[in-house]
């Protein structure tokens, strides 16, 4: 093994001065208990969504429910309890709020647990894994392929080590490192293995300091959480000057008394307020985190589950997504009278050479154990880039040779005869590697080269179960998938094709590097063979200059870069701490088939977000405009606060909450903003305007005392029934369950009217028969208009 002691051999661009000199045994539990009594301890919280004070934060302090709770106050002083219900609600809705998020932070927590990386640390001369915050400064750190670097330090140990930090500097060429050379947290080891020491722990370390710049619990990238703040803001500026012309009008214009004016000022100003579309936002996103979080799917960023809803291209890495990760060995073929003994000991000793196998190499162990008398001198790791592998052995009689393991259609000539055979076996979905005796030394750059064909070593892939259903899944919705593997091309289309994924295969060495060539010949291919790790990144970038919307499934260090790019990163829960690290979502059950789910989810809450968006914001539109039209007409405004708080909990509080996590297949689709405005304006304006000629109408119609509360009662009915037929065009398409859930609020409503008691509560008594009828006439006119407008936005902007 080697080591370095402190200041010894340290890189001359970067040195880095050493807590302790770096023994290859690594520290003595002494040691680290003295570590961690200074505090040098990885103590970075790992940090999945918010901590209880920030949800508790963002639930309570919004701008609205500030305005709505000064208004409450006010309420409690000068009018009844009953004009004062819409606090409660607030109240109650804050609270349902912080409990769902609560919930879903629990269950990422627990679940950002079980996906947590355990690097291995050598105390006492033995390898222990231990949680990543409890790494001590001077620790030694075992590392190989496809482990994260998770704090600072300095290499001790190095063989044929590779580092990827293209997620620190943007460089994507693997960097090589020695003993002595700087490592950074956030890089991620992409070949070789070796170790290095602990210098910067904590939030000292490069990776903390980024993640304190950036949260994971963001919500950037939502355009429906986007949206809904450009139409908070629409509907502030909206709200300013109808509330001021409302203030104006009620307690200077009209001569009522002071308590009456400033209760029809806030009912006035109170339904304007949007309160609960953000409530429900949150609701539908924290409830989906933890209805996918029971099928063990980790969502590491909220959008997630709404950006999966939006993709239309899914591209696919076949070892790990289509195939489970193990492969068995089927056949071995001997090429040139070979003795077949003699391959074996060959394949069993590069199997012992290397430490952290990758699935292949797994497969060639378990099929044929390791030569005891012959001794790796020297080794290669396999790399997603050179596409082989290779050691260098002193053999029994003292003899050397080198040996590649690798693909064979990098390590053959073009008119090699064996190269022939392996594009018959890959036909058949079989996978193929050479052994290839390398006639330069290992450390050559072109080592590969004039090296001798001596076996092919015949593999089957184990395919997932699930894989083809999840595939005509995604088929069905209309989402395009592109199986992209460093696999040989033939091998990967038949892999595909045994999964009913019929299409163009492409060998990605063919494909063309300008990024507009390679979007036209990605639209028109299916699998692609032979993609490099840079490649995987572009092809992701060519798609997504095509429109597209991108997600990338992945396990490998190979993925990292794509999943990195792509819309959004799907990692398999077994797969290397770094795609773990980098992608979106994680599948802790390594399953495929839990995809749809989350396609399923994200359509869920789109769809119903956008869908209750248009009750919350048709009442907002019409609320404006009554408030415009009193002004105008300098009339007493026609509702208190318990009016409005009796239709909003009927036709748009309770089936919002049930509509808005009812189950939802539409596919998402963008301008949510527009989507939602072209319904919303027209709504409102024809339910304010058919409420106002009601209120109007009904003036005329009652004189004298108590003439003021039958013309409440008479405007009531009206927007009540327009607005229950808004809520009924928004329940379509009906079924059983939405039929009697708009009927009970319709029912509801009767029920209030019909006893004494809740007549007095909510201050509404039908008077005479004429204008109550009248009110139910200018409602059914005014949702026939609704329909007909509505039908003609549809066909005017559609989708």
């Amino acid at each position: 093994m080697q080591h370095t002691d402190a200041g010894a051999e340290l890189d001359p661009v970067h040195p880095v001065p050493l807590p302790a000199p770096i023994r290859a045994t690594g520290l003595t539990t002494a040691e680290v208990a003295e570590r961690v009594a200074r505090g040098q301890v990885n103590d970075v919280p790992v940090r999945s969504s918010r901590s209880f004070g920030e949800i508790v934060r963002a639930n309570v302090f919004t701008r609205f429910n500030a305005i709505i709770g000064v208004l409450w106050l006010i309420m409690l002083v000068v009018a009844p309890i009953q004009d004062s219900l819409f606090g409660f609600v607030i109240l109650a809705n804050t609270g349902i709020g912080i409990v769902q998020e609560w919930r879903a932070k629990k269950t990422l927590d627990s679940l950002a647990v079980i996906g947590e990386a355990r690097p291995t640390v050598r105390r006492d001369g033995a390898a222990v894994e231990v949680s990543t915050n409890g790494i001590v400064l001077g620790d030694l750190i075992e590392i190989g392929p496809g482990d994260k670097i998770v704090v600072d330090g300095v290499c001790a140990e190095a063989d044929g080590l590779e580092i990827d930090e293209s997620l620190l500097t943007g460089e994507a060429d693997p960097v090589v490192k020695r003993p002595g050379d700087q490592v950074m947290s956030g890089s991620f080891v992409v070949a070789g293995g070796g170790a290095f020491a602990a210098t910067k722990v904590g939030r000292e370390a490069y990776a903390a300091q980024l993640a304190e710049e950036a949260s994971r619990f963001t919500l950037v990238h939502s355009e429906l959480r986007t949206g809904i703040s450009t139409i908070l803001k629409y509907v502030t500026w909206m709200m300013v000057p109808a509330a001021i012309g409302l203030v104006a009008t009620q307690l200077v214009v009209k001569n009522n008394g002071l308590k009456d004016a400033v209760a029809r000022t806030v009912g006035g100003i109170v339904p304007m307020v949007p309160e609960g579309l953000v409530l429900l936002t949150s609701v539908a996103f924290a409830i989906g985190v933890i209805r996918l979080g029971r099928q063990q799917c980790l969502v590491q960023e909220l959008p997630a589950i709404e950006g999966l809803a939006r993709i239309d291209t899914v591209c696919l890495d076949k070892t790990g997504t289509l195939t489970e990760g193990g492969m068995d060995v089927t056949e071995l073929r001997s090429l040139d009278g070979v003795d077949e003994t003699y391959v074996r000991k060959v394949l069993g000793s590069l199997g012992e050479s290397d430490p952290r196998p990758n699935a292949s190499l797994q497969a060639i162990i378990d099929a044929y154990p390791d030569s005891e008398d012959w001794r790796c001198v020297e080794s290669l790791p396999f790399s997603s880039a050179r596409k082989y592998s290779g050691a260098t052995f002193s053999e029994g009689d003292g003899e050397l040779s080198t040996w590649l393991l690798g693909a064979p259609d990098v390590l053959l000539g073009a008119d090699d005869p064996a190269l022939a055979e392996t594009v018959r076996l890959n036909e058949q979905g079989l996978r193929v590697l050479l052994l290839a005796r390398a006639s330069r030394d290992l450390d050559d750059p072109k080592v590969a080269q004039g090296a001798g064909p001596t076996a092919l070593v015949v593999l089957e892939q184990r395919l997932r179960p699930d894989a083809a259903d999840t595939l005509r899944y995604f088929a069905d919705q209309e989402v395009r998938a592109k199986v992209i593997s460093g696999d040989n091309a033939v091998s990967v289309g038949a892999v595909a094709a045994k999964l009913g994924l019929t299409g163009t295969t492409v060998d990605a060495r063919r494909l063309p590097a300008e990024p507009a060539e390679m979007a036209e010949a990605l639209d028109s291919g299916t699998v692609f063979g032979r993609v490099t790790p840079q490649q995987k990144r572009d092809m992701v970038g060519a798609l997504q200059s095509r429109g597209h919307t991108v997600a990338m499934t992945g396990d490998g260090v190979n993925d990292v870069l794509a999943l990195k790019d792509a819309d959004i990163g799907v990692s398999m829960g077994s797969g290397s701490e770094a795609t773990r690290a980098v992608a979106q979502i994680v599948l802790l059950n390594n399953s495929f088939a839990t995809l749809p789910s989350v396609v399923a989810e994200g359509r869920r809450v789109i769809g119903n977000i956008t869908r209750v968006a248009t009750l919350f914001l048709v009442k907002t539109v019409y609320s404006v405009l009554l408030a415009v039209l009193v002004v105008c007409f300098q009339v007493e405004y026609p509702f208190l606060p318990r009016h409005l708080t009796l239709l909003s909990t009927l036709t748009i509080g309770i089936p919002a909450f049930f509509l808005a996590l009812a189950p939802n297949k539409e596919r998402a689709r963008p301008h949510f903003v527009r989507r939602v405005m072209r319904y919303s304006i027209p709504g409102g304006v024809v339910a304010g305007v058919a409420t106002f000629v009601t209120y109007l109408v009904a003036r005329h119609y009652y004189t004298g005392t108590g003439s003021l509360d039958a013309e409440t009662s008479a405007a009531t009915l009206t927007l009540f029934l327009i607005s229950m037929w808004v809520l009924a065009i928004i329940a379509r398409p009906y079924t059983w369950w939405r039929v009697a859930l708009v009927a009970a609020m319709g029912v509801a409503f009767v029920f209030v009217l019909a006893v004494p008691a809740l007549q007095s509560f909510f201050a509404l008594k039908l008077v005479g028969v004429v204008m109550p009828w009248t009110a139910v006439g200018i409602a059914v006119v005014g949702s026939a208009v609704l329909e007909l407008l509505w039908k003609w936005v549809e066909r005017r902007f559609p989708d």
